[in-house]
Parts: C-alpha cells; structure tokens; sequence
C-alpha cells in the first residue's frame, strides 16, 4: 500500500521556469516606485513568496507601497511576463507517470489562481490535475500553509493530510508543509538556494523529477 495518496505541487520553479517573467515585471514596478534594480539575479527571490511580502522584504516598502508595486507588476506580467515561461525537463513524463501509477495530482501555489489556471492551460498541464489552487488577486490565500489547506479542502483531505506529499523548489513550501503538517519534498531545479533548503529540512532532497518517480513508484 502506498504511503501517500495525494502530491501537491508548487508552479514557479518547480513545473515551470518563470524566472525571467517574473522578474523583468518586478523590475518595471521597482523602476516606477523610484527603486530602480539592474540586476534580474537580485530579483530571483521573488519567484515563489507572496509578492507583497517580498516587496516589503526586498524594498522596505509599506503595505500600501507593496501593493502600489504589485499594480505595477501585474501592467507587464499579466500581458507578457506570464508567457515567458516554460516546462522543466521531466515534468510532464514526471506527472504522467504518478497519475497512472494512481496518485491524485494537485497544484497549490502563491500565484493568483487565476494565473494559475493559465499557465497549465498554456502549456497543456491542466488535465493531470485533481485541483488548481492559488491565492485571491486581493491576496487573501496567499502564505503557503494557507494554500495547503484550501487544497486539502478542496480534496477531501484534511483529515488525511498524512498520506499528502508537498513538492516545492522554496523554503516557503517546506514550511508551509510542515506548518500544515506533512512532508515535503524538495527539489533542486528552481529558485531556492542550496543553503536554504538544507535549512529548512525538508524530507527528502531530489535534483530531477525522475528521482521523485523513483522514490514513490
């Protein structure tokens, strides 16, 4: 009998490599807030956090700042930053194969649901998933263990959450998970830092998809 029924999975860099969306759009709000950042590598730490937070975090910006920036963000991204994107090597192969070895397959990420549904829309990821969820564009729902939880919900699993498997590339899905009270697999391909992640402790560790289809097939 399989220890895990359910697996939810993370969206920026851990299916798709949003980096450079992501951070050409925080570069423009940054630009029209008077904080100018030429480095895209300094922004990396936005892909994955609740954007409100790390704009305070990154800029010393007020809520109210925050979200101005957020506005700003969302002028580019929303049109473009979006679509400048992509799929991991492995992925699809990765999520066929637990979907045919009977896992249910959700998606439980910081980003808008909305944005969500986009993106594994636009690139035909859509159908090997049981639920989509992400925050409210108010950013209602957006720390992880939140969205963990709504998942679980929407699932039927909050009274099975031991037999529900986090996968994540940040520090914030290893301890949303764990704040939520379940497992997290981490794994090496995304924006989270080596140091990060061995900090964080996550269960187990894993450098390509592959290795996650190993350890639970």
């Amino acid at each position: 009998m399989k220890k895990y029924k359910a697996i939810l999975f993370d969206l920026d860099g851990t299916l798709t490599e949003s980096g450079i969306g992501i951070t050409k759009s925080v570069q423009q709000a940054l630009e029209r807030m008077g904080k100018p950042e030429p480095d895209l590598d300094k922004l990396r730490v936005f892909v994955g956090p609740p954007l409100k937070e790390q704009f305070m975090k990154y800029a010393e910006f007020t809520a109210e700042e925050a979200d101005k920036a957020i506005a700003y963000f969302r002028e580019r991204y929303h049109v473009t930053g979006v679509y400048e994107n992509a799929v991991y090597d492995g992925i699809e192969d990765m999520l066929k194969a637990l979907k045919e070895a009977g896992y249910v397959l959700a998606v439980a990420s910081s980003k808008p649901e909305i944005l969500v549904n986009q993106v594994l829309e636009y690139f035909h990821l859509e159908h090997y998933f049981t639920e989509k969820v992400g925050s409210e564009m108010d950013g209602v729902r957006s720390r992880k263990s939140e969205v963990v939880e709504e998942a679980l919900l929407r699932l039927g699993l909050k009274d099975d959450r031991e037999h529900v498997l986090m996968v994540g590339d940040k520090e914030h899905d290893v301890f949303g998970a764990r704040e939520a009270g379940m497992n997290c697999v981490a794994v090496t391909w995304g924006y989270g830092t080596a140091e990060e992640l061995a900090e964080s402790h996550p269960m187990l560790t894993i450098n390509h998809p592959k290795e996650l289809v190993d350890y639970l097939i």
